[in-house]
């Protein structure tokens, strides 16, 4: 099983967005899971978590350059999300997914 997690200001549209690409994923049969923190864990998440890849919300991509070198000292993929994947109905959730799925590492 694949780990993202969604970095995001106060972690509550977050939640909501990991959640629902969660279902999504399970619905299409992909095993990958997504869960969301605030930015103020970023770091020790990203330095610390077993997850696979760590995607930054519009609202903290302000944090973004120092969220991606503590990815890169700990070999994890950082990516920003744009706004259009960052909305919780369909079209949105199919962006986040397709974001996810092409950043996964192998």
């Amino acid at each position: 099983m694949k780990k993202t997690l969604i970095i995001c200001a106060a972690g509550m549209s977050s939640s909501v967005m990991a959640q629902k690409t969660t279902d999504y994923f399970k619905s299409k049969d992909i095993d990958i899971i997504v869960d969301a923190t605030t930015a103020t864990e970023g770091n020790k998440a990203i330095e610390t978590s077993d997850f696979d890849l760590f995607i930054i919300s519009p609202q903290t991509k302000m944090y973004f350059k120092q969220f991606a070198e503590a990815g890169k000292r700990v070999g994890k993929p950082v990516v920003e999300i744009p706004f259009p994947a960052y909305i919780p109905i369909p079209m949105g959730i199919e962006k986040m997914a397709k974001l996810i799925l092409d950043n996964m590492p192998d």
